[in-house]
């Protein structure tokens, strides 16, 4: 099946080949220039209505200068942002979603992380980001008295990439050093500007209007596993089990302990009625815990017995190895023999249980099977366990290591909270294997909404004093999961993630438009934010670069030197190649190294 990638590179092509074929042919008017697969519409409309828009003078300089402020101090940021990330890339090149190439491209459905749900405010963002930028370089050209020959819109093949304004160039050098800065300063500051009042609107009433669905929000559903053939989806929504509404995550998980036999009847938002019949999944596991049974993403270990006894349920489960720290497991893909209890990561030196004796190899397995008399049997248990010890303490630890039963008293220290610390870390599960008896993995609704500010009340975050934290973590939401570890990613309340949310608050009548609105701030403030960092990176022909070389050529003409203008040039090419091959670094280093 043919990418999305190549689909569109052959469009461009047939696009450019059919525009260059109308430009030959003399069929393309004069406001419509083509360059390759580069096309701009020029006009000179626009202009009577920005001399008006400039009368306020004083009113834009102050506005320009403001914005050389922040342009500077963003552009300095951006330079050590774009060295830092590609010392990155050298130095652990390994390759992730981020370093493909094609999601440097804000295209829909070509980004990976960019949906085509999401086309529509994505592009009404780009456009808005477009309009305002290239407006303010419009407007401080008039404020500053410097001539405009065209304004217009640059395209790759049908896609929007870009707008301009072309001052004339003769009036342009004219102009002194701090008009021209507050200009090419004017469109990053309307993006910022765009931002701030987006995120305004976004984290104060519209998030304010938002709320997340009672039930469990069903994200993903693993292959195989009981929820997948029960027909549950990404999407749905669990309103009840057993007849039982359940307000979340939680309430879901203690429904289901409560429910003793295999089958379990669920209740869905969309009014289905679902049976599920339970089996106990290795959803995850420390390679080598189970002995001769090779595990599969595609086709699910099933575990059957224990000792014999059918189990169904993680309950059922947790009851048939309570008494038993070493237990015969039958699985769909072959029987071992295992010691029950929290896997043991990593023993950490000159803590206390190396300190007794215990074994720091990391290729040593080692099972903790039990502390101070009470059974442990899994990462959860030795927890609570070790709540209920104190710093100073001397408590026995049996273990498994390799296989074979170890005991060692071990003098505990002071823990992060203040309770009995062994020195290890523990993996997940039982003996480093994660079960699941449905295969659901709840969906993070209520963290997403969270850092938009919702569910805090009409003023959303607001009054939160989150405001510049909920901005920058809202410019990595698209990439979430691949930026902190997660399994989801964060593009808007499109379909069917808005199943999970519901309108509440001063917004409610508008219904799903509420989700319409937040799609395009998002959005809209997304992409402004996108597009005035971008712009500020110190590299012709980025606003950055022309603010570059006009603050280089003033601090320069302070010095005693002779040749400024060369000196000017050397210093302002040189930071633009650095940028650039910085640029490369990042986005091909992972690719070659």
């Amino acid at each position: 099946m043919v990418d999305t990638l190549t689909l569109v590179l052959a469009g461009v092509v047939v696009s450019t080949l059919g525009m260059m074929a109308l430009r030959a042919r003399g069929l393309l008017p004069e406001s419509v220039r083509v360059s390759g697969p580069i096309v701009t519409l020029h006009t000179k409309k626009g202009r009577a209505f920005l001399d008006w828009l400039a009368a306020p003078r004083r009113f834009w300089r102050a506005w320009g200068n403001f914005g050389v402020g922040i342009a500077v101090v963003v552009m300095f940021g951006a330079a050590a942002a774009v060295f830092s990330s590609a010392l990155a890339a050298i130095d652990q090149p390994e390759r992730t979603a981020f370093s493909n190439p094609q999601n440097a491209l804000v295209i829909p459905g070509v980004n990976d992380f960019l949906p085509l749900a999401a086309a529509p405010e994505i592009v009404f963002g780009l456009v808005v980001g477009l309009v305002v930028h290239e407006g303010g370089h419009g407007l401080l050209c008039r404020v500053e008295d410097i001539d405009i020959d065209s304004m217009g819109l640059a395209f790759l093949s049908v896609f929007p990439i870009g707008a301009f304004v072309e001052p004339d160039e003769d009036s342009r050098n004219a102009a002194s050093r701090g008009s021209q800065t507050r200009m090419f300063a004017a469109g990053v500051t309307n993006n910022f500007l765009v931002t701030f009042l987006a995120f305004l609107l976004l984290f104060g009433p519209v998030a304010g209007s938002i709320s997340v669905a009672a039930g469990l929000p069903v994200g993903d559903v693993l292959q195989g596993s009981s929820a997948d053939d029960a027909g549950l989806e990404h999407g749905d929504v669990v309103e009840q089990v057993e007849g039982t509404a359940v307000a979340n995550g939680s309430e879901f998980e203690a429904e289901l302990d409560r429910v003793e036999g295999r089958e379990v009847s669920l209740s869905l938002r969309d009014g289905r009625q679902l049976t599920v019949e339970r089996s106990v999944l290795v959803t995850r596991a420390v390679p080598g815990v189970l002995t001769g049974i090779e595990l599969s993403r595609t086709d699910p270990t099933v575990v059957e017995r224990v000792n014999g006894t059918v189990v169904h349920t993680e309950g059922q489960f947790a009851r048939a190895v309570a008494d038993r720290p070493v237990v015969d497991l039958t699985t769909n893909r072959g029987n071992t023999t295992v010691p029950v209890g929290a896997y043991i990561a990593r023993v950490q030196s000159d803590e206390p249980l190396a300190a007794a004796g215990a074994p720091t190899d990391e290729d040593r397995q080692v099972v903790v099977t039990g502390v101070a008399g009470r059974r442990v049997t899994n990462a959860s248990a030795l927890s609570t366990v070790l709540d209920g010890t104190e710093p100073g303490e001397t408590v026995s630890v049996v273990a498994y290591v390799d296989g074979q039963r170890q005991e060692y008293q071990v003098e505990l220290t002071t823990g992060d909270d203040g309770h009995g610390y062994l020195g290890v870390r523990i993996a997940p599960g039982y003996s480093g294997l994660v079960l699941d008896d449905m295969g659901i993995d709840a969906y993070p609704a209520e963290g997403f909404l969270g850092f938009l500010g919702g569910s805090t009340g009409p003023l959303g975050g607001l009054l939160s004093g989150d405001f510049l934290r909920n901005a920058l973590v809202v410019l990595l939401l698209p990439f979430f999961g691949a930026f902190a570890g997660g399994n989801y990613n964060f593009a808007g309340f499109i379909p069917p993630v808005d199943n999970f949310y519901t309108v509440t608050g001063p917004l409610e009548p508008l219904g799903g438009g509420v989700f319409l609105l937040a799609n395009v701030l998002f959005w809209s403030a997304w992409v402004n934010l996108n597009l005035g960092l971008f712009n500020c990176i110190p590299m012709f022909p980025l606003d950055g670069g022309h603010i570059l070389r006009a603050s280089t050529e003033s601090f320069i003409a302070r010095l005693p030197v002779e040749e400024g203008r060369r000196l000017t040039s050397a210093v302002t090419v040189s930071v633009s190649v650095a940028m650039l091959v910085g640029l490369a670094v990042m986005l091909f280093a992972p690719q070659f190294l």
